[in-house]
This record gives C-alpha cells, sequence and structure tokens, in this order.
C-alpha cells in the first residue's frame, strides 16, 4: 500500500503522463487530418500558398468533378441534365446547412458584386434615408452603396479604420431612425479584422434597419448562424474560403429582407413555375429563388459541391480554431523579422487573415514579387502585406515564409 505522500505523488505523474499522451494523441490526429487535407491539393506540392483571401486553390476533387460535369455535355448533351438540377439543389442544401438558413432562402448568382447590386436597385429609396458602412469596405460591398447615393441622393455614412480596428461603438453610433441598411464585411479584406455581427444586429434591429453583411472573407473558415446573428442579407462567393471554382456567387435573404426587397435581377426561372412557358404572368418566387435568372455554369456547381462537402466535414468551427491558431503562430514569429502587425488579434477580432506593414524601405509588391520567386505566394494590398493560409497549410508553411521573408 503506498502512503499519502507517495499515492499523491504516483497519482499526480499518472496524470502528467495521460494528459501527455492525450495530447501526443491530439496533435497526432491533427497533424494526420493536415496531411490528409494536404494531399487533395496539387498547388501545396509546388508552393507554400498563403494566398486564399485572393483566390484559394482548389482541390483535385473539385476540379475533377468540373471536368466531368463537361465531359458529359460532349458525350451527352442534355440527357443528363436533370444531374445538373440535383447537384446545384445539393449546393444550397450544404451552404444553407453551414450559414443555419433555410435552404429556400439561398440563391446562387455570378459574384459578390451581384448580390449586394440587386439589393440596392430593389429596395425604396427616400431622401433622408441612410446606409451605414465602413470606409474601407472591399469595392463589391460600397460601390453599389455609392450608387444609390449619387442616385437617390442617399445619405452614405461611413468609420475610418483605427488601428487595424473598426471601432464596433463608433459603427454603431452611426445607425439611427433613419438609417435603412446597415453593410459590412464579416471578415474584412485588408486588416483581418472580425466583426461582431450580433452585436451589430442587434443595433439594426432597434431602428428597423435591414443588416447585410459581405461573407466572401469568412464562409467557409468560420461559424455562421444568420439567424441568430440578426443577419438579414449575406452575399459572398465561392473562390475564396470555399476554395471552389469563380463564378459561384451565393446570396441569403431572410424572410424580413424579402418583405422589403423587390427581385431587380429576373429571368425565366424566377417565376413559381419556370417550365409553365406559355404564363407570362406569373408571380416572383417569394423567397430568394427569385433572384435567380436564368441558366447557370452547371459545371462550376459540381465543382462546388465537392468543395463545400470538405469543408462541412471538417466543421467551421475546427476550421476557425486551427486558422486562428496557426496565425497566431505567424504573430509570434514575425517581430523577429522586424515586420509590423496590422492586424488585431484580440479575442473576437482575430480571423485567418493577418495583414503587417514591410521593413522601411521596402515596397509590398516588390516583397510579394520576391516571395513568389520563392515559390510562397501571399498578396500585397496597398503599402501592406497581407497573409491567408487555409485549412491545408500548416506550421512548416509558416515557417517557411518566416524563412523567406526579406
Amino acid at each position: 500500500m503506498f502512503s499519502g505522500q507517495v499515492w499523491f505523488v504516483k497519482l499526480s505523474q499518472l496524470i502528467q503522463n495521460v494528459s501527455f499522451i492525450h495530447l501526443l494523441v491530439k496533435k497526432t490526429e491533427e497533424f494526420s487530418v493536415n496531411e490528409q487535407i494536404r494531399q487533395l491539393f496539387p498547388a501545396t506540392q509546388k508552393y507554400v500558398y498563403l494566398n486564399s483571401a485572393a483566390v484559394s486553390p482548389m482541390p483535385k476533387v473539385s476540379a475533377d468533378a468540373v471536368y466531368s460535369q463537361l465531359r458529359d455535355v460532349s458525350e451527352n448533351g442534355t440527357i443528363n441534365m436533370q444531374d445538373w438540377l440535383d447537384t446545384k439543389k445539393r449546393c444550397r442544401i450544404l451552404v444553407s446547412e453551414m450559414l443555419k438558413v433555410k435552404f429556400e432562402n439561398v440563391a446562387f448568382l455570378r459574384n459578390t458584386s451581384d448580390g449586394f447590386s440587386t439589393i440596392a436597385n430593389g429596395l425604396d429609396w427616400a431622401e433622408g434615408d441612410n446606409i451605414v458602412t465602413f470606409a474601407k469596405e472591399f469595392p463589391a460591398n460600397f460601390y453599389a452603396w455609392k450608387m444609390v447615393r449619387d442616385k437617390f441622393g442617399v445619405e452614405l455614412r461611413t468609420v475610418p479604420e483605427r488601428d487595424g480596428r473598426i471601432d464596433l461603438d463608433e459603427f454603431i453610433s452611426l445607425i439611427d431612425a433613419n438609417t435603412k441598411l446597415v453593410s459590412i464585411s464579416a471578415v474584412q479584406f485588408n486588416s483581418g479584422f472580425r466583426a461582431d455581427l450580433e452585436k451589430i444586429g442587434q443595433a439594426c434591429r432597434k431602428v428597423d434597419a435591414l443588416f447585410a453583411v459581405d461573407i466572401i472573407q469568412a464562409f467557409g473558415v468560420s461559424e455562421f448562424d444568420l439567424p441568430n446573428q440578426l443577419v438579414d442579407i449575406a452575399c459572398g462567393a465561392s473562390h475564396k474560403w470555399l476554395f471552389a471554382p469563380e463564378g459561384c456567387g451565393i446570396i441569403y435573404l431572410s424572410d424580413r429582407a424579402r418583405e422589403r426587397v423587390e427581385p431587380s435581377l429576373v429571368g425565366w426561372i424566377s417565376v413559381e413555375t419556370p417550365w409553365d412557358f406559355n404564363d407570362y404572368e406569373q408571380d416572383w418566387k417569394p423567397n430568394a429563388l427569385a433572384w435567380e435568372s436564368g441558366t447557370n455554369g452547371s459545371s462550376l456547381f459540381y465543382g462546388l459541391e465537392q468543395s463545400l462537402k470538405i469543408l462541412h466535414e471538417f466543421g467551421a468551427k475546427k476550421a476557425q480554431d486551427y486558422l486562428e491558431e496557426l496565425t497566431d503562430y505567424l504573430c509570434e514569429l514575425l517581430p523577429a523579422k522586424d515586420y509590423k502587425i496590422i492586424s488585431s488579434r484580440v479575442k473576437g477580432e482575430k480571423s485567418q487573415i493577418v495583414c503587417m506593414m514591410p521593413k522601411e524601405g521596402q515596397h509590398s509588391s516588390q516583397v510579394a514579387d520576391y516571395l513568389q520567386n520563392k515559390n510562397v505566394i501571399i498578396s500585397p494590398r496597398g503599402e501592406r502585406l497581407r497573409v491567408a493560409p487555409h485549412i491545408f497549410n500548416n506550421q512548416a508553411d509558416i515557417e517557411k515564409l518566416i524563412e523567406e521573408l526579406p
């Protein structure tokens, strides 16, 4: 029998060993999963690719799926058209599950800009209305509101960036009883700042304003629950964090938004019974599906489906946590190279995007070009350098970037 003190020491050692083994198993599982993911992406064999905020490389299975539909059309014409339509439907269901919304409230357009543009054209604007947004939004989420300002005399209110952040209290202070719409990116392209959507959504509901969100820099690697985040409109696209083909734009409209926004981009499948070619007086579909105007690029949805399946199985929460850890690691190593981190790394504000300033005397484009010659791919964004790893990246990629930074 152990004495009390010896028993306690032995127990402590056992707990430490179990904890170490658990950690080792966890890290081994993570390594195994990451290596399995990497094998899906041929680009990882050639590059340290840290540019998914621009365009992500596609997994081979997605590219093969695109080719399969094109071959089908080449060999069979319209014989398998129902398969094309079913694939698009499955994509809609996957997107809706990842956003936690009703599938009929999700429609496919060409890109993010189409989504915001059709919202801008579909709302009933009046003099005295105002729109609230961020001064440095990506243009896809700015030009539509600028058009409304210039065409209808609506006030466009903006807040500036402050030290790589948006002061959300300052942002919300611009919302008042005349605010018709508030629009912001879930994650900012030029800083990586993550917005507290629910906080903004609550402010919008207090004055009955619509809340629109650009999700392109977050969807796929961030958790979303749009109804609980009080988001009325969301627009995004397939070629960044969804690592899918370009050309699959996504728009979500809540029931509340659908009551206020008229379809402004319509066509033969926007109506309730599109295959009834003799009834020209049909009503528009009562949901977001009214925004689908006509034939899409069917092959693109074959690729999108495969990419969505990978992300759906991996899990948004796991992806978000993994990429925050990976970018934390980057930020730990960067000071040794004397690059200034611009992005907020505060919990709740940090994301999978890290922006930094190069050393004095260096231009961001020159640094990005230099790295590309070393097969390390990042983006220059104005004076800044943007690093954007995805779930196929690992710590070795981050270390290689640090090693090659001039």
